[in-house]
């Protein structure tokens, strides 16, 4: 299988390059919808959350990534799926909500692009996630990607947003707040969150 063949040739590189220290992998549901919301430090964070667990992540990517050589080839057969410049279409809505629901896992950025501003996060997530019905697992990306420097990736509990069913999208910024705070406390704390 491609997929398999592409995370162990990853899993090699990063073995060298950017050793991983996982944390809380068991706070992965091993089935059903999983949304794996995370900081965004670097282009490489999509595969950074994934290589190392045991179930395939799939993800949005921009357009403009497909048309790189190499790199288009490689995000695809991971599971990527493109999302163009200017906005989340219908249609990457509509994939992200299939895979959701179809009891996959996809891995989302909520703060669009790269930036460390936990003011910057947008609400997409959390209409996925209040949408999908998906367990919602925040991960946390800690280290620089520096070469032969040792990286940290900590996934924290399922968040509970039973509070917020129903709620409407009145609630998606509360929701993004929750998200985004489970995030950056692990990032502080080095340590998986509760729920």
């Amino acid at each position: 299988m491609i997929y398999a063949f592409c995370v162990a040739l990853l899993r090699m590189i990063y073995a060298i390059l950017f050793p991983l220290k996982i944390v809380g992998s068991e706070n992965v549901p091993k089935e059903g919808g999983v949304l794996l919301c995370a900081n965004h430090i670097s282009l490489l964070d999509p595969m950074t959350i994934g290589i190392k667990l045991k179930r395939q992540v799939r993800y949005m990517a921009k357009a403009e990534l497909f048309n790189v050589p190499v790199l288009g080839w490689l995000i695809k057969q991971l599971g990527a799926f493109p999302v163009k410049r200017g906005g989340v279409s219908k249609e990457s809505i509509k994939t992200s909500l299939n895979t959701l629901r179809s009891g996959h896992m996809m891995g989302i950025f909520p703060e669009g692009t790269r930036n460390s501003d936990s003011g910057s996060a947008k609400k997409g997530a959390a209409s996925f996630a209040l949408r999908s019905g998906a367990a919602v697992v925040p991960a946390a990306i800690i280290g620089s990607y520096k070469p032969f420097r040792r990286m940290t990736v900590v996934y924290g509990a399922p968040i509970d947003l039973s509070a917020f069913e129903g709620a409407g999208s009145d609630s998606l910024e509360a929701v993004t707040d929750v998200i985004m705070g489970r995030i950056h406390e692990m990032i502080s704390t080095g340590k998986p969150s509760s729920r």
